[in-house]
Order: C-alpha cells, then sequence, then structure tokens
C-alpha cells in the first residue's frame, strides 16, 4: 500500500519537521522553515496564555508562504491543565496540524478532524501506533532511542520498519537526524520524512540564552545522559557539571511516592513542574543550576547558524 509522503500530507517542497522543543521553538523559527519550504511546530505550552498562543497562530498565518506549513504540539494527558483551552483555540483558528504527546489523542483527533485539522502522534512502540491509527490518527511520529527529550527505547531502523510494515499509516522519525546522509538513512528504512529537534536549538532564532546554544556547540553525543530528576520520565539533557552533582536518578523517596496509587497522579504533576521550571530557569537564564535538555545529534553541530542554514544541510 502506499502511503502519503510528509510533503504531501503537509504541502511542503521537503519532507522535514523543526520538531516542537519546550522553550525553544517560536514562530521566527516557524517563519525561516516556511520560508526554506518545510514545516515547523511549537510547542502550546510555551505560551503562558491562550492570547499569546492565539495571537502566535495569527502571525504564523500571516506570515505563511506556499511550500510551507505550521502545526502546534499538544500535551495530551493531565498534567496539562491548559490542554482543552488549547485544543480549543488550535481548532478555532484552522492550525494546519498538532503532534499529541504523552498522552490519548482520542478527543484532539476527533475535534481537529472536525475542522480538517491533520493529527500526528508521537509513539514509542507498534502497541501504542495501533491505538492511535485506530482512533483515526494521520501519522506516526516513530521516536526513537537517540531522539533528544523524552526519547523511546528502539532504534530507528527497528522502529520505522515495525511501525511502516504493521500499520497503515504514514511514518515519520524522530531522533538522529543532523546532516542529509540521516535523513536518506530514515527514508531508506520507509520513513515518510523525519521530525529534527536538536539540531535546531543552537540556531540565532531559537529562544534560549546564548549559553545553551553554546553548549550545544561545546558539548557532544558522548555528553548526552538520560535523567529522570525533570519529570520522573527518562529525558536526555547534556551531562554539565550540576546534572553531574545531583545525579541522573530518582530518590528512594521519589520512586516511592511515585508508586503509591493514591499519591502518583500529583506526584507526577508536581515532579512535571517542577522539572518544567528548572529546565525553564536553564533555559533563558545562567545559573549554576543548568539543565539543558538536548539529543545526541548535538555532535554535528559546529556552530551557532540561522535556521535557513541548518535545513540546507539536512535537506540539500
Amino acid at each position: 500500500m502506499t502511503k502519503p509522503s510528509l510533503t504531501a500530507l503537509l504541502n511542503i517542497n521537503k519532507p522535514l519537521i523543526i520538531a516542537p522543543m519546550f522553550l525553544v521553538s517560536n514562530t521566527k523559527m516557524v517563519i525561516e522553515a516556511m520560508n526554506s519550504g518545510v514545516a515547523g511546530c511549537i510547542p502550546a505550552l510555551n505560551y503562558r496564555t491562550l492570547e499569546e498562543l492565539r495571537e502566535s497562530i495569527l502571525e504564523l498565518k500571516a506570515a505563511k508562504v506556499q511550500g510551507g506549513s505550521f502545526g502546534y504540539n499538544l500535551i495530551v494527558n493531565k498534567s496539562n491543565i491548559k490542554y482543552k483551552d488549547q485544543l480549543a483555540v488550535l481548532c478555532t483558528e484552522k492550525v494546519d496540524f498538532i503532534i499529541t504527546s504523552l498522552g490519548s489523542p482520542e478527543e484532539t483527533i476527533r475535534e481537529a478532524h472536525k475542522v480538517g485539522i491533520k493529527v500526528f502522534c508521537d509513539v514509542t512502540d507498534l502497541a501504542f501506533a495501533k491505538k492511535v491509527e485506530s482512533l483515526g490518527a494521520d501519522a506516526l511520529i516513530a521516536v526513537n532511542n537517540v531522539a533528544g527529550g523524552h526519547r523511546g527505547n528502539l532504534g530507528p531502523e527497528a522502529l520505522i520498519k515495525e511501525l511502516d510494515s504493521k500499520t497503515t499509516l504514514p511514518v515519520i522519525s524522530a531522533g538522529g537526524v543532523s546532516t542529509k546522509a540521516d535523513l536518506d538513512t530514515m527514508l531508506g528504512y520507509g520513513a515518510v520524512g523525519v521530525s529534527v529537534g536538536s539540531p535546531f536549538i543552537a540556531s540565532f532564532e531559537s529562544s534560549v540564552s546564548q549559553e545553551y546554544k553554546q553548549a550545544c556547540v561545546d558539548y557532544g553525543a558522548k555528553d548526552i545522559v538520560l535523567t529522570e530528576k525533570i519529570s520522573g520520565t527518562p529525558c536526555t539533557v547534556i551531562n554539565t557539571p550540576y546534572v553531574q552533582k545531583v545525579g541522573t536518578k530518582q530518590s528512594w523517596l521519589e520512586k516511592s511516592l511515585s508508586k503509591n496509587k493514591t499519591l502518583k497522579k500529583w506526584v507526577k504533576m508536581i515532579r512535571y513542574l517542577l522539572g518544567s521550571n528548572a529546565v525553564t530557569k536553564a533555559a533563558t537564564e545562567v545559573t549554576y543550576k543548568t539543565v539543558w535538555v538536548a539529543g545526541p545529534t548535538i555532535e554535528n553541530t559546529k556552530s551557532i547558524q540561522p535556521v535557513a542554514k541548518i535545513i540546507d544541510t539536512i535537506t540539500l
């Protein structure tokens, strides 16, 4: 069965989405993406208020060009208390696509499809891929074990081939791409396109501090470690002196609370909020408590560059 390409799904010229990154992504990056013939995506949680979210959508609508596309990422589990309101804004303003993460996308798919918005779902295994397929998702974002942030457990080849052969949905690979050779490899495995994040942290247009950007230049793949300290779910970060000092594993108390049936929902929510605050502080100002989220593809980040140049590196 022939599956639609990413370029056909989003009416773009090159099979690339600049992945949504907490605090990093912004409208400047997405506008540059659209001008380069690719898609860009922003976490809805990057905006403190619904009005700021709406204003960003209107800005992107005004800047949209032929061959470009824009979307937003929604955290669809209970840790995101703004979820339903954010979904309503995205549907009212009719963005091009939504990427769902960390929960059931059922409501998002139902409401988005009413107004013609495509929904792509983050998945890390076949079981969840089959579930979102049954709910009517338009494509899978296959998050592999070399992705930045909350990564999967399977390697790109195994994950892409399994999802491509055992579902009817197009597979968009997330993780492990920073060069044209990487892109071609993912397409060779059966992906219809790629979602790329970490190489764009060190862009002129990203929202983070100069120090965070420079860290992506100075550190490499060997410096990426998994930590449970941000949200309780393993997340890749740069192994800075602060990360080394505090460690990457949950304490026995944190683990015990996380397993308590009565408390675990609240513990997870509090851990998520505390972790988000730590990442926010590190991303926007320099402190000794530095937690910089990134993936191993910063290995090929040799300088801070414009978004358009990074896109060319991957697609030309």
